[in-house]
């Protein structure tokens, strides 16, 4: 996939996987990439990110598999974030789908 189509909608996928429940760095990593081809470090320079932006909050929690892992919290003003960025994917979509589908072809 080409990389500046990850870049443009990462964000968005990781907010809205975050709406849902709170995650650790690889676990993103591993679900984003069922659908979509990411490295972890595609992601953890955008985590850090979006933590600075106030759009989410980190907290440590114990593993039966060895140190603590920091897990990524949505924020309130992460929720909005992810609110607006939904709404802005659906518009700019449904546009794609209509020109490369030819809509504007047969006007």
């Amino acid at each position: 996939m080409n990389v500046q189509f990850k870049k443009g909608v990462l964000e968005l996928c990781v907010l809205a996987m975050l709406d849902e429940k709170d995650c650790y760095g690889y676990e993103l990593v591993s679900k984003i990439s069922v659908d979509i081809r990411i490295s972890e470090g595609t992601i953890y320079p955008l985590l850090k990110r979006l933590k600075e932006e106030g759009f989410l909050k980190t907290y440590l929690k114990e593993s039966s598999e060895g140190a603590p892992r920091k897990y990524y919290q949505i924020t309130s003003a992460g929720k909005k974030t992810k609110n607006s960025l939904v709404d802005e994917w659906k518009v700019f979509s449904i546009g794609v789908s209509k020109i490369i589908s030819g809509v504007y072809l047969n006007e």
